[in-house]
């Protein structure tokens, strides 16, 4: 189990790479106490919210014993959905946005006019983005409780996973900018959708 664990760690921490990305992309200038600071935000958050959720599915679990292996399909499918959406819709609003102008456009444009934005690195802008991005790792604490697995070791294993490929992302972001983000969250919601038939197959075998 601690394999598929690490792959619902990957596909978990898609979101929180994809706006280290887009923060890396924005960075003017990168400072690594900033990665840093980022990482431990979206580490942390994504190690915390499966706690919520496994508890939260203690309660449940009595009721729905003989069909837990179909909720944890539904979560997860539900959670990879969202996220291949959501990538989808971002891909499609990128397409449909006008150029950015360039000093070209505005000869007489000052240079903050024309440079991308500095990424926001404020204590409430990194909780409201730690927040958004480890929303789905509370339902698949939920699933892991109704499975009846334990919750430490894979809360460990997901919130090292997402500080890892978040500290990574920044500095690929100021690299390399957009090019993957958006197939990198599908690629994501992919690997839950396989995850959560998996468990159903083998719920339905055992």
């Amino acid at each position: 189990m601690s394999i598929t664990v690490f792959f619902i760690a990957l596909g978990l921490a898609m979101d929180a790479f994809a706006v280290a990305v887009s923060s890396g992309c924005a960075a003017r200038t990168m400072r690594t106490r900033y990665a840093l600071r980022m990482a431990l935000f979206f580490g942390a958050f994504q190690a915390g919210m499966p706690l919520i959720g496994w508890l939260a599915g203690l309660g449940l679990r009595d009721y729905i014993a003989s069909v837990d292996h179909w909720v944890a399909f539904a979560l997860l499918t539900a959670i990879g959905a969202k996220m291949i959406y959501e990538a989808r819709v971002l891909k499609a609003a990128e397409n449909s946005s006008p150029p950015r102008p360039t000093r070209d456009v505005w000869p007489g444009a000052d240079e903050l006019d024309v440079l991308p934005p500095t990424p926001p690195q404020s204590f409430y802008t990194l909780l409201m983005l730690s927040v958004a991005t480890s929303l789905d790792a509370l339902a698949v604490g939920m699933s892991l409780s109704l499975l009846n697995i334990g919750i430490i070791l894979p809360a460990l294993i997901i919130g090292c996973v997402t500080f890892a490929l978040s500290l990574a992302g920044v500095y690929l972001g100021k690299s390399i900018g957009h090019l993957f983000e958006n197939k990198l969250e599908i690629v994501g919601g992919l690997m839950l959708i396989l995850i959560g038939l998996k468990i159903l197959l083998e719920g339905l075998r055992g």
